[in-house]
């Protein structure tokens, strides 16, 4: 189904690999890609459960936006294990103009197909999408 805005279709993989990282967790991250020849979006990189931050981050092309989903653990100020599904919005300045804009028409009806996010974050550089920022922002 096209969005009528931007006319990008989701791809049902995307959907799925969402549904087995929040109810499996079989994930630990997913990177997401907007294919224009094909005007879809596709999932580009998976993460093993096992995967820390620093490997998701650097599945995160330098100059080109992607959409992102996280699973991150943490423990709350009671020692009680959590877990919080970010959105992540990666659209950084070094972009293509007409990319950046593609992905931003494209965002919230995309986010709308992956039912069980939590928590959206925009970055356009590392800083702001930096661990401290997440953890500030899963409790």
């Amino acid at each position: 189904m096209a969005n009528a805005a931007s006319g990008m279709a989701v791809h049902d993989e995307c959907k799925l690999k969402f549904m087995e990282l929040k109810t499996k967790r079989a994930h630990r991250f997913i990177v997401y890609k907007i294919e224009e020849k094909q005007k879809q979006v596709i999932v580009e990189k998976v993460g093993e459960p096992a995967q820390g931050y620093e490997d998701f981050t650097a599945s995160l092309p330098e100059n080109e936006c992607r959409y992102a989903v996280y699973d991150f653990d943490f423990m709350t100020p009671e020692n009680v294990p959590k877990s919080r599904i970010f959105f992540i919005a990666w659209s950084p300045d070094t972009s293509r103009v007409r990319n950046k804009m593609i992905y931003a028409s494209s965002k919230d009806r995309f986010k709308r197909e992956l039912d069980g996010i939590q928590i959206e974050l925009q970055a356009t550089d590392s800083s702001e999408m930096d661990l401290d920022v997440i953890k500030s922002r899963a409790n």
